[in-house]
Formats: C-alpha cells, sequence, structure tokens
C-alpha cells in the first residue's frame, strides 16, 4: 500500500522509513529508526530525486506508482550514490527503461562500481552550476564534495525553493507520517538525534559543511524547503537548523557546560566522577552530562562531545596504559575531527597512576586545539577525603573556564 505527502503542489515524498534495522551503516544505533527519503517531481516530465536503500524498494515503487498514476518516469536525478539512497536504482531502470538518468561524473563511476546499468540508458552528465528545465521547474546543480562522499552534488529547485540537500541536514529516526520538522517538538525529539547523525556521519567533513553553506548562503533567502535524504523536511524556522549545521561544522561547542566520561572497572573512578558532578552542581554549575565509557555506544559519546564546552575525562590505568574503551573514544574523537575545546582529567590507578599523563599527552599531540587544564585529580585505587581540596580545585577551575567563555 502506497504512502506519500505532499511537499509543494507538485512535490510529493515518496520515500520509506525502516523500523527493523539495529544499526545504521552496521555502526550506529538507531533505535527510533530511519527514514530514506525520495522526491518525485510531477512536472510536464517527471522526475525523482534520489531513491531509497534496497529494504525500502517495494515502499517506493508503490509509491512511485501512485504518484505517477500511469504517467512514465522520465528523469531519475541522483545526488549520492551511497547504497542506502542508491541501492534501488538498478531496479528503478528495469522497471522504466526510458528513464533519463542525471548525475555528475563521479556520481556515475560509483553506479558502475556498485554494478548499475546505467550505461543502457540515456544519461545527463551535469557539472557545478548547470541547470535543467522540466516544464515549470528549473533546477540548478551544486556541488557538495566529501559531505560526506566525493561525488555528492545538491538540486536547487529555483522555481519553488526547494533544496534537495542529499545527506545534509539530515537526521537518525523514522518519519512516520509526520513529514515536516514543524509537525514535530524538533528541539526535543530530534535534536539529539540531528546531532548524532551529523557529528558522526559527516564530523569529520566540517571544512566541507562550511563550504557548501558558503555557497547556500548567497540564496538563502530565496530557499523555501530543506528536503534531506534522512529525516525530516523543513519549510519554517530553516536558520535554526542551518546555524546549528554552522556550529557543529565549525567545532564550535552548543551550549556551555561539562560533559563527564568515565572509565571505571569497580566503581572507584566512577564514585570520583560522581564527586566532580555533585561539587559542580552544589557550585551552582549544573549543566553536567554524565556517561560511562564502557556501556554507552561511541556515537552518543561523540554528539555529546560536540555539544558541550567543556570535557572531563576520568580513566582508570590499566595495564599500564588508558583503560581501552576510553581510549578508543579518544581515537574516535580524533578521527571525527573534534576540536576547540577545554579538557579536565581524573586518574585513577592502584600501584602506578599513568592514566592521566596518557590522555593529556594523546590531547596535546593527536588533536587540535584542545586546552588542558592545570589542575587534575589523582587517585590511588579510590577517592578518599584526602583528595577533597584536589576536588574543590578541579571543580573550580572547570567553572572559571566555563565563565571565561
Amino acid at each position: 500500500m502506497y504512502s506519500v505527502r505532499n511537499v509543494t503542489e507538485d512535490l510529493y515524498w515518496v520515500g520509506a522509513n525502516d523500523h527493523r534495522l539495529a544499526l545504521f551503516e552496521n555502526a550506529y544505533p538507531i533505535p527510533r529508526g530511519v527514514s530514506y527519503n525520495a522526491y518525485l517531481l510531477m512536472d510536464e516530465k517527471t522526475a525523482l530525486f534520489d531513491t531509497v536503500d534496497w529494504s525500502g524498494c517495494r515502499q517506493l515503487l508503490e509509491n512511485i506508482d501512485h504518484v505517477l498514476a500511469g504517467r512514465p518516469l522520465d528523469y531519475l536525478v541522483i545526488n549520492h550514490l551511497e547504497p542506502d539512497h542508491a541501492g534501488s536504482i538498478e531496479e528503478l531502470l528495469l522497471r522504466w527503461p526510458k528513464v533519463v538518468i542525471i548525475s555528475n561524473e563521479k556520481a556515475f563511476m560509483l553506479m558502475r562500481q556498485f554494478g548499475f546499468h546505467v550505461d543502457d540508458h540515456d544519461i545527463i552528465e551535469v557539472k557545478e552550476g548547470d541547470t535543467f528545465s522540466f516544464g515549470k521547474h528549473v533546477v540548478t546543480f551544486v556541488f557538495a564534495p566529501m559531505v560526506h562522499w566525493p561525488e555528492v552534488m545538491v538540486t536547487f529547485d529555483t522555481t519553488d525553493g526547494v533544496l534537495f540537500s542529499a545527506d545534509a541536514f539530515g537526521t537518525f529516526g523514522a518519519l512516520d507520517g509526520k513529514l515536516f520538522a514543524d509537525e514535530v517538538d524538533f528541539d526535543r525529539d530530534w535534536l539529539d538525534d540531528a546531532r548524532r547523525y551529523l557529528t558522526n556521519i559527516v564530523g569529520k567533513y566540517g571544512p566541507h559543511i562550511q563550504l557548501i553553506l558558503q555557497k547556500a548562503g548567497g540564496i538563502l533567502d530565496q530557499i523555501k524547503y530543506i528536503c534531506p535524504l534522512h529525516g525530516p523536511v523543513w519549510r519554517k524556522d530553516l536558520m535554526y537548523f542551518i546555524q546549528k549545521y554552522d556550529l557543529w561544522s565549525k567545532y564550535e561547542p552548543e551550549v556551555k557546560g561539562a560533559l563527564i566520561v568515565y572509565a571505571s572497572m569497580y566503581g572507584n573512578t566512577e564514585s570520583a566522577a560522581q564527586a566532580l558532578a555533585g561539587k559542580l552542581c552544589d557550585k551552582g554549575m549544573t549543566n553536567v552530562a554524565m556517561y560511562d565509557v564502557s556501556s554507552t555506544n561511541v556515537s552518543q559519546l561523540i554528539s555529546e562531545s560536540f555539544k558541550y564546552s567543556h570535557l572531563v575525562l576520568a580513566s582508570v590505568t590499566y595495564n599500564l596504559g588508558i583503560y581501552p574503551a576510553m581510549h578508543n573514544y579518544l581515537m574516535d574523537m580524533k578521527a571525527l575531527n573534534v576540536q576547540n575545546r577545554t579538557v579536565a582529567l581524573i586518574e585513577n590507578g592502584s600501584w602506578v597512576v599513568k592514566s592521566g599523563d596518557l590522555m593529556h599527552k594523546f590531547l596535546d599531540e593527536e588533536m587540535k586545539n584542545m586546552t588542558v587544564l592545570n589542575e587534575r585529580m589523582s587517585i590511588a585505587s579510590s577517592y578518599r577525603e584526602d583528595k577533597a581540596i584536589e576536588l574543590e580545585a578541579l571543580a573550580d577551575a572547570i567553572i572559571e573556564s566555563i565563565q571565561a567563555e
């Protein structure tokens, strides 16, 4: 059975929702599911903008058949070749053998690599700034390499101000009928998933996001809709989300506060981290979040690292090194380009305490623009009253640093 919604009078969402997939890209938990968005334009010529993951192909086909109502599919515009969007291309080519494919040189190369028989069909290879008319609607193509694959482009419908933004402005979470961001409480229910999506999927490529934002800057007054390949469509308060992307892609914190991430084997390092959280709140700084690095998916930790201005890393010493889960978190932060943060350290060890020095070295040598506070709490086996002065000093240093920003 079809399930479609109008974006505009003649543009339809014809995508699919997926609640069966547990791990997006086989890496990131998606307990709220995910949507695969595709859009069908009904003009003098019909045009489909992107497809869906193979798992949603049947739904896509039913939706397209319903909207076309017997008309042919004239054009297929491909903005991004990742399989969660391109997985149904071959099936569409079989169903509509006369369809003309519009994309760019690198995208066609990837189509061939994935085994799609595009050379059996008419193709139009576009370049940056090219335009194309479907009748009333005229679109222009803007390249967005490494947001987050090298072939990515976005398509702007200059007639209705619709930006088909590929993976940019996407988010985890299935739509489940609610197509538009203004139909949900986005700040409450979607923002965390939007941040987790951006920071983990595209976070490494902040400068490339900045480049596409700069390109969009010249037409901001013309953009009326943002149609991403995942998550809700934006038709109101566009600058709210654009500004979030601007912050995240510049690696600037979203809020002033402290994210405490601890690695604890038997609860003693956790106890010290809890004591610090309590002390911060007692001093009036309650914007504190705390996570156990061993039981929290690293995608959540990365998202929170992008959110908060200050990080507290608390780690036991393990085999004369950093606790493995904490080290993995540091490696992910490095890989995803986390930077411009102030970091406080708590270290623990029973016969030798080395984790603090090793974390400090990693932050200094492996990451960018990370400021490590001089104050550090160092405990031997367990947090005791004789460390109260160190705890007080560390809490004061964190609060002073937050207030100075």
